[in-house]
């Protein structure tokens, strides 16, 4: 039996971009059918430049005209949860959503429950998680929500309950950057804050935004076979509500995994102002807490208890939640915070910061890359804490970490694992430039700036080999002597043989089958086994092995796989980037950062593709707004075009192409190491190790 379509709701309307979405073509198709067709749908909101129309005459319109792409369950079920307007709107329908697919791990009745009795379900899971959601239910379900909900509950039967709800998140998420300003945690930073943060029993999380840490925490756990208590405050109410959400799925599979696991338990309020679990003392605190926050409640809380390293200056508001992370950790265990970099140096925090070290509370200051928390292009820092025992000597060494810097071809993670977990040894070797304890007495100074490159001398700065350098000289001599070669052999010609040549679209391309445009499955479940290399957006950039990594559910199949002549173009850049794949790049897994263009090879020269897809004028064209670090933008290939030239001359230029590539590669590598050589040259010079020939008298 053919099931029927399920329908955009009544009241639904969709701009441009998302019947574009809906018919899988460009936004200039829909302005096409808008001018060719009388019987298209008129617009029923929005502006004259960006005009809605009623979602239901719009699919009648397509599928009349035969332009209707079949979208899943899960991609109707976010339409429909992003047709609700205001952004706070969204915010409870997604709770009441996941409230029902929770219900539903237990009872899978035929029949949708009525609010009431959803409420009285929720009841058995939890009396809060049941108060949250009853603040946010109607009375009655409406048609627009008993359609939503029925679109939902099958998503959870086809995908499974939580499987269903990740995916649903992820897609408020990345749509919150724009509607509600909700920033969550990069699962990237949140690895690396948890794999410094160890497993405990109870781990805490007193600004939880969504819950991505907490979520994270707890699944880590129960990969390593055992349980973690979730504890969680969160000023925002809907937020809040998600968060608990995510943890009672994953508390689920924990009693499934047979682990006696104590639920999760959530407050609602401001942590600073009204802290919700003050006696809580737990094993791991981890938080991404607002940076800048003036109005904090300095003078409120002048004589708080928290402050037993000082009362933070009101301009000092990180310093206070540090404070306020110490003052929930239990004796031995770990905290592990984000922080702006000012906070290691700013003037007014210097004698809090001096009172951390002297009292053995700051382990580690870890400076992170740029780019990792969109929107923030700055690179923040990692602080690791820890209760001091008052009856064992303080200031002790600090481990400093430059992050930025190492490049040893692991994930982040891996590189500040390694460094964490030799610093804690008894067989710990710094290493210059990129990580070093530092003892105490070094930073009790005036200013107690503890921003890591500070104190991280580079190994030019430590020793000079005359040897070694004059080498290196000779090595950078066949390096520019390499570049200049590679530069392709061009002349001047008269005409414009590729801007004169007709022009292909790319999505027609896609239509025909010439082309097909790969990108990374996005995955949410739980995952339980490791993955193969990934390839990320840097490796394409640099022509590199795969250096990412997956983890995935042990029934998940893994994403695209690169082939030869695979044309790979990063998904957010500065500009366009086309690269062939490289030999070493043949058989990674696509990452998610990263679109595939695979063409008919009888038809075109991958390199010539990449090459025209790269021009400068491209991104015009192909770019848009991304709510990722400042000046990037999202790159859609498929609104471009590629002139049609016979293979031979595509041969030709791709060949010319492949050697820009080539060129560009080592101009950088010849940047980067004629930068080293200069310092490492200006170091031997100062320190007696190398000599300069007499300067030459007057020639006559």
């Amino acid at each position: 039996m053919t099931k029927e379509p399920i329908m955009a709701p009544s009241k639904a309307t969709l701009t441009a971009s998302g019947i574009a979405r809906l018919a899988n073509v460009g936004r200039a198709a829909v302005s096409n059918w808008r001018r060719r067709y009388t019987d298209f749908p008129t617009p029923v909101g929005g502006t004259p430049t960006s005009p809605s129309f009623d979602a239901r005459e719009v699919e009648r319109w397509l599928h009349r005209h035969g332009r209707l792409h079949q979208a899943s369950t899960a991609q109707w079920a976010w339409r429909q949860i992003e047709s609700y307007q205001p952004a706070a709107q969204i915010s409870d329908v997604l709770g009441i959503a996941g409230a029902l697919l929770l219900v539903r791990t237990e009872s899978a009745s035929d029949n949708l429950p009525t609010p009431k009795q959803l409420v009285s379900h929720l009841h058995t899971f939890d009396p809060g998680l049941a108060g949250l959601v009853g603040d946010v239910l109607p009375k009655q379900w409406t048609a627009q929500l008993t359609t939503l909900l029925r679109t939902v509950d099958q998503f959870g039967s086809e995908q499974g309950a939580e499987t269903a709800f990740e995916y649903l998140h992820s897609q408020y998420v990345t749509s919150a950057h724009s509607m509600s300003g909700l920033a969550g945690t990069p699962d990237a930073v949140a690895e690396v804050m948890l794999t410094l943060a160890g497993i405990g029993t109870r781990t805490f999380d007193f600004t939880s935004g969504t819950g991505s840490i907490l979520r994270m925490a707890a699944d880590r756990a129960l990969r390593n076979g055992t349980a973690t208590r979730c504890y969680a405050q969160e000023v925002n109410p809907q937020y809040a509500l998600i968060t608990l959400l995510r943890l009672w799925f994953v508390h689920l599979r924990t009693r499934a995994a047979g682990h006696a696991a104590e639920p999760p338990v959530i407050h609602v309020g401001d942590s600073m102002l009204a802290d919700g679990l003050p006696d809580l003392r737990a094993d791991v605190v981890v938080a991404n807490f607002p940076f800048g926050v003036h109005d904090w409640g300095h003078d409120r809380l002048a004589y708080d208890p928290r402050w037993a390293y000082g009362l933070p200056p009101r301009t000092e508001p990180e310093l206070a939640w540090v404070q306020h992370t110490l003052a929930h950790l239990s004796p031995g265990g770990t905290a592990v915070v984000l922080m702006p970099p000012a906070a290691a140096s700013r003037p007014a925090g210097r004698r809090i910061r001096a009172e951390l070290i002297r009292r053995g509370a700051l382990r580690a200051v870890i400076a992170l890359p740029s780019g990792l928390m969109p929107p923030i292009a700055i690179g923040l820092n990692i602080w690791v804490l820890t209760q001091p025992d008052p009856h064992q000597p303080g200031a002790g060494d600090l481990l400093m970490v430059d992050a930025t810097t190492a490049s040893e071809g692991q994930s982040l993670t891996q590189i500040v694992d390694t460094v964490w977990n030799a610093y804690r040894s008894d067989s710990y070797a710094e290493r210059p430039g990129v990580h070093r304890a530092v003892p105490a007495i070094e930073l009790l100074d005036d200013q107690v700036d503890l921003t890591p490159q500070r104190h991280l001398p580079q190994a030019g700065e430590l020793t000079a080999n005359p040897a070694e350098i004059i080498c290196r000289i000779g090595d950078f001599d066949r390096l520019l002597d390499h570049m200049r070669r590679s530069l392709p052999a061009v002349h001047e010609t008269p005409t414009t043989p590729l801007l004169e040549a007709p022009q292909a679209d790319v999505t027609d391309l896609i239509r025909s089958g010439s082309i097909t445009v790969q990108r990374a499955v996005s995955r949410s479940r739980p995952t339980s086994a490791a993955g193969g290399a990934v390839l990320t957006a840097a490796d394409v950039l640099s022509g590199g092995p795969a250096s990412g990594q997956a983890t995935r559910a042990s029934d998940d199949a893994p994403g695209p796989q690169v082939n030869a002549n695979d044309i790979l173009v990063p998904v957010i850049g500065r500009r366009i980037s086309a690269r062939v794949a490289t030999p070493e790049q043949i058989g990674a897994e696509l990452g998610p950062g990263v679109q595939l263009i695979r063409v008919d090879t009888t038809r075109f020269d991958p390199w010539f593709v990449a090459g025209v897809l790269s021009r400068t004028d491209n991104l015009r064209i192909a770019g848009r707004t991304s709510s990722t670090a400042s000046g990037t933008l999202r790159i859609d290939i498929r609104r471009l075009t590629i002139p049609v030239v016979p293979l031979k001359q595509q041969r030709a230029y791709g060949q010319a192409f492949r050697q820009l590539v080539e060129f560009r590669n080592t101009l950088e590598q010849a940047a980067a190491t004629g930068a080293a050589l200069a310092r490492e040259i200006g170091d031997g010079l100062t320190t007696g190790a190398l000599g300069v020939a007499s300067t030459p008298g007057p020639t006559a």
